[in-house]
């Protein structure tokens, strides 16, 4: 059976709306105890409103989405685009007028309880999880997938503010992300998507995939998200990078082992040969001393090369070492100036984080020097806000302006980024130039769990 609630209504609207509609329809006032359908049709009368749009807004909210809300004007003079905004669905003139399209009402009421259903079995049966959220951050519905993927319950979970799902410092942050893009329009996330940490129930860390959209739903904005769990792709992925990695070190060891002193003993011959001949006055001394020098030349270069390709020692303070290095060996070959800055001790027990932070910083000095055309580069290394912080900061003609063939290291540098858990963003210098930030959370498995 139709049920029909009646809204800022008079005892006489009550009367005169069951006596038409008889036993078609169950009439009631908004104040009644009596017991409500899931999808009534709300029928609001402005005459009692001071505020018409306000009212819609507080009866769509309190009835939901499906709710058929039906207004009777009386002659209240209000602008309609504001009302469908804030959530009306329809309008009548009078009471009566409205009574005479009631078997048009309850047909739009089925048809839209139909698509609802529709929609929920669809999002309920989704592999990825989907959480929808208002303008405060409180999380308003969330399917199945979402109690798999952070194991609360939808009762944990709906109501509350979505940083539960979030661990520090972006929990903490949250909402003055969310309040500033409301503000500015300033986008991060919503509409462009990215990789984030999630955090679930038993306090345990995990890689996402994170899309976020906005919509405008009775008069409100809301935002749904949908997340995705990588954690078996990123593993995937790390090991792919450590069995690089492995490689890269067996061949440097290989050049330092045996090109090296191939050409080490190949140098010292050469030597040896060019004194012998300067001795005796032969006129292919100056010759042979020029072949040792080269020689000694190359033996410089592979083992530089050798360094480059194992750069980080396993002891906890190696990368610090390891970007010294870099900077004397960026001096070496491209000629300009490169300087260190480490604002705090940063120790690494996983290789994994030193290795690729070396990496991303050997391709952005190589970038700033090859295709920026700069003189000065300089590197900080340290932590803000309980993230680590790697920076390359040169002085060259700039990033968009640059010449660049292909591309790929900008997309390793990014990729290195993303299986650390962390961001890479390139952005023009204040005084020319370019900024390479990558900004990773600390190495940690889990938090405290959730015991509220």
């Amino acid at each position: 059976m139709l049920q029909i609630i009646l809204v800022n209504a008079t005892p006489e609207d009550l009367a005169r709306t069951t006596d038409a509609l008889g036993d078609s329809a169950a009439v009631s006032v908004e104040e009644d105890d009596a017991p409500r359908s899931g999808w009534p049709v709300a029928v609001l009368c402005f005459r009692a409103c001071d505020d018409p749009v306000a009212c819609v807004q507080r009866v769509r909210e309190e009835y939901g989405v499906i709710t058929v809300l039906v207004g009777i004007m009386e002659g209240c003079e209000v602008d309609s685009g504001a009302l469908i905004e804030a959530g009306l669905d329809d309008a009548a003139e009078s009471l009566e007028e409205l009574i005479g399209r009631f078997p048009f009402v309850a047909s739009r009421l089925r048809q839209r309880g139909r698509r609802q259903l529709r929609l929920e079995a669809i999002l309920e049966n989704t592999v990825d999880g989907i959480l929808v959220i208002d303008s405060m951050g409180i999380v308003q519905s969330v399917n199945k997938a979402v109690e798999r993927i952070f194991l609360y319950s939808p009762e944990e979970v709906v109501g509350r503010n979505v940083s539960i799902l979030m661990p520090s410092p972006d929990r903490d942050r949250h909402d003055q992300y969310l309040g500033r893009y409301l503000k500015t329009g300033e986008r991060r996330i919503i509409g462009i998507g990215r990789e984030v940490v999630g955090r679930r129930k038993d306090g345990s860390l995990f890689p996402l995939d994170l899309a976020v959209s906005e919509a405008r739903l009775e008069g409100r904005s809301l935002f749904a998200g949908v997340v995705r769990d990588i954690s078996e792709r990123r593993q995937l992925e790390t090991a792919v990078l450590r069995i690089s990695e492995e490689e890269r070190r067996r061949i440097g060891r290989d050049m330092h082992d045996g090109l090296g002193q191939m050409l080490t003993g190949i140098g010292l011959i050469a030597k040896n040969v060019a004194q012998k001949l300067v001795k005796e006055g032969h006129q292919a001394a100056e010759d042979v001393g020029e072949i040792a020098k080269l020689i000694r030349e190359a033996d410089e270069q592979a083992r530089a090369l050798s360094r480059g390709l194992v750069p980080v020692e396993l002891d906890r303070n190696g990368l610090a070492s390891a970007l010294r290095r870099l900077c004397g060996q960026a001096e070496l070959l491209f000629g300009g100036r490169c300087r260190l800055e480490i604002t705090d001790v940063v120790s690494l027990e996983d290789g994994t984080v030193a290795i690729n932070l070396y990496r991303i910083a050997q391709e952005a000095v190589s970038n700033a020097f090859k295709h920026g055309r700069a003189e000065n580069v300089q590197i900080r290394f340290g932590l803000k806000r309980g993230h680590i912080v790697l920076v390359v900061e040169d002085d060259g003609i700039g990033f968009n302006k640059a010449p660049r063939s292909s591309g790929m290291g900008v997309q390793i540098m990014q990729y290195r980024a993303s299986v650390l858990g962390g961001r890479l963003e390139i952005f023009p210098a204040e005084d020319g130039g370019s900024v390479v930030s990558c900004d990773i959370p600390r190495v940690r498995e889990e938090e405290p769990p959730t015991t509220e």
